[in-house]
């Protein structure tokens, strides 16, 4: 495989990686009652997701490259896989929030390698794109590492009251 060729399967990778995190974030939030501004931020993260689908997709379709519906697919089941695990845990918003900011970590060091492959690869109208991405996951695991005291906060003041839903 040559420099081109990894870029490509690269971005592969990086298209099936934003559909994970669009399943896995509409099942996140979907189960999210009690942390409204938690709720709100992951809310807004899946349009950007949506958003870096599209983006993608574009990027894709300019180089030719067909999408691996075996990559999204398998994708997707491992989302649904962590969003039904996250489920049975007492403290799934805890959790979620620490996987969440996990996962921005994941994408960020998948785009910034991927940068470096589009630049190697000559694709110089793909590098703003890209950036944009890259900045958009900065933003959001940065918003998470700020926030996971306050949740974690909320989650124990709320599970030392009787009869009050401190898990989602």
């Amino acid at each position: 495989m040559n420099h081109v060729e990894h870029y490509h399967d690269w971005l592969r990778d990086a298209h099936a990686m934003e559909k994970q995190a669009e399943s896995m974030l509409n099942s996140m939030a979907s189960r999210i009652d009690n942390y409204p501004d938690l709720r709100a931020r992951i809310e807004q993260h899946i349009n950007e997701t949506q958003h870096q689908i599209s983006v993608l997709e574009e990027i894709l379709e300019r180089n030719s490259i067909s999408n691996s519906v075996v990559k999204d697919s398998m994708s997707k089941m491992a989302a649904l896989g962590q969003s039904i695990g996250g489920m049975f845990t007492p403290d799934e918003i805890v959790k979620g929030s620490i996987s969440g900011y996990v996962f921005e970590q994941f994408e960020i060091a998948c785009y910034t390698s991927l940068l470096a492959a589009a630049k190697k690869a000559g694709d110089n109208a793909s590098i703003p794109a890209i950036e944009g991405i890259l900045k958009e996951e900065y933003e959001m695991a940065d918003w998470l590492i700020r926030h996971i005291p306050e949740t974690t906060e909320q989650f124990l003041l709320r599970s030392d009251m009787d009869g009050v839903e401190a898990k989602k």
